[in-house]
């Protein structure tokens, strides 16, 4: 099972309704919204990872800060609403280019601007949460770490909807469809700077 499915699982239930009541939408856009965010999401992070320095410092990161144990309680994560924590992360996964992600998914999903905004930072810390369990199941070195995200990375672009043309633009920096050198450059250096 991918991260991704395990993440979705995660969100069922209790979680779905908090993320619904926070936003003020319906469960069945909450679904829809919580499916293209959670792989735009990831393709981002495993866009960042492909370089050496971008896995060392996400490693580093899961090390001090994400061990997986927001995965226990996720309702009651959400339930707090701090986004604080995922806004940072977001900033620097995403960059300058966390408007036009919001754009692109609130596009895809009939969802307000300012509801993605919210939606985002809340998924970001379960994203790492995720990663990090994965790192210590896994006794994952920095280029085990790749390796998942790589994988993981693949796994999102076939799960995101159609429609979300950012992200192959997010990764696909050159224009000549998506490859390693793309994937590595757009993350070239951004989770130096949160890490």
């Amino acid at each position: 099972m991918s991260l991704l499915d395990m993440l979705k699982n995660q969100m069922a239930g209790d979680a779905t309704n908090q993320v619904s009541q926070q936003l003020g939408i319906g469960k069945a856009e909450t679904e829809k919204a919580v499916g293209a965010a959670l792989p735009t999401l990831m393709a981002a992070l495993a866009g960042n990872a492909m370089k050496k320095e971008g896995a060392s410092a996400l490693s580093n990161a899961l090390d001090r800060d994400h061990d997986g144990s927001i995965l226990d309680d996720v309702a009651g994560f959400l339930g707090r609403g701090d986004n604080k924590p995922g806004d940072g992360i977001l900033k620097h996964v995403l960059g300058a280019k966390r408007g036009a992600v919001e754009a692109e998914v609130a596009r895809e999903t009939n969802l307000s601007p300012s509801a993605v905004s919210s939606l985002l930072p809340m998924l970001a810390p379960l994203i790492m949460g995720a990663l990090g369990r994965e790192k210590r199941k896994g006794g994952l070195d920095v280029g085990g770490l790749a390796g998942l995200l790589s994988k993981e990375g693949q796994e999102a672009r076939k799960a995101a909807p159609s429609g979300l043309s950012m992200l192959g633009a997010f990764l696909d920096q050159d224009g000549d469809g998506i490859g390693a050198d793309d994937i590595a450059n757009a993350g070239k250096g951004i989770l130096g700077k949160l890490f």
